[in-house]
């Protein structure tokens, strides 16, 4: 039995596992993300995987994390919610650890394990994946490898353009599907709405206290489950949203499924079924070509760890 670890690296955590050769986690190490500070950054990794390797024979290291990986998957060249830029990620933690280190971009490991071991086992050969938390990230697999183009930065679906002149994006531009079908934006949306109607907002505005800067998605969703009217509104919008986003993926690759992960699907239903509508009705062809079913993502917090373990075996 072949095993791997992977580590997977965001603004608040550094989750590394042992992983099999069938998808599953044997053992686990988490450690905090000191996200403003690589040096420190780079200790936690260091510290995860060392414990791991204390107890397991492993091949090799993959990394899953959230920034623009590039082509030869060594260095990462930005991370929005961590101080990497240009970071040699790859060769610092091979100096530190001696085993072979692989690193990828975090959505792209997700919407591997789904593709292996998840949501797309059953596909053939195609899958695209939208991750949706804080903001949009994704995955393209076709012919049965990870598409990274020619830089290694591709998949960056919550950058394309949604609304002309909208909302500021993170990444300079403005109207990106990331601001209009995300976290963020499913609590934007909500705060927008109890500005609009303090009435209709007095459920979540209790939730968060009086004060609006401390609405959360999480608040959201949980009062979307109990049927608040104004959280479902939230919900439909960023359906909505994600639908045309998904459309132009399907009309762009015709992958046999298209899964929506992250953060925000432990909405499920609440959040697909607009989705959903929203994607077969941008679709008028529905009803005489077949094309990609919409699934929510099934591996949860695994699939970075699971991911970046397979890439590294592979």
């Amino acid at each position: 039995m072949s095993l791997t670890i992977g580590v997977d690296i965001g603004g608040t955590k550094v989750l590394g596992g042992v992983v099999d050769d069938d998808g599953k986690i044997i053992a686990q190490s988490r450690r905090d993300t000191p996200a403003a500070s690589p040096a420190e950054t780079l200790e936690r990794i260091v510290e995860v995987v060392t414990e791991l390797l204390a107890d397991h024979d492993v091949d090799s290291v993959g990394i899953g994390a959230a920034g623009w990986i590039d082509a030869e998957r060594s260095t990462v060249l930005f991370a929005p919610n961590l101080a990497w830029r240009n970071e040699p990620l790859r060769d610092e933690l091979r100096k530190r650890l001696k085993v072979p280190v692989v690193v990828e971009n975090d959505a792209n490991v997700a919407a591997w394990a789904e593709f292996r071991f998840g949501a797309g086992k059953d596909a053939d050969d195609s899958m695209v994946m939208f991750t949706l938390g804080t903001g949009i990230g994704g995955g393209i697999v076709l012919g049965g490898e990870l598409v990274r183009g020619a830089h290694g930065i591709a998949g960056e679906m919550g950058h394309v353009l949604a609304v002309k002149d909208g909302y500021p994006c993170g990444c300079g531009s403005r109207g990106c599907l990331e601001q209009y079908a995300s976290g963020k934006a499913l609590t934007r949306f909500a705060r927008e709405a109890i500005v609009a109607d303090a009435k209709a907002g007095e459920r979540l505005l209790v939730d968060a206290g009086g004060d609006l800067t401390k609405l959360n998605g999480p608040m959201v969703t949980a009062a979307a489950k109990a049927d608040d009217p104004l959280a479902l509104d939230a919900f439909e919008k960023c359906g909505f949203w994600l639908g045309q986003g998904l459309s132009d993926i399907a009309q762009i690759l015709d992958p046999e499924v298209l899964v929506v992960g992250g953060g925000l699907i432990d909405a499920g239903e609440l959040l697909l079924e607009p989705a959903r509508r929203a994607y077969v009705e941008r679709l008028p062809q529905r009803a005489k070509l077949p094309v990609a079913n919409v699934i929510g993502a099934s591996l949860g917090n695994t699939a970075g760890v699971v991911g970046a373990a397979d890439l590294a075996r592979r």
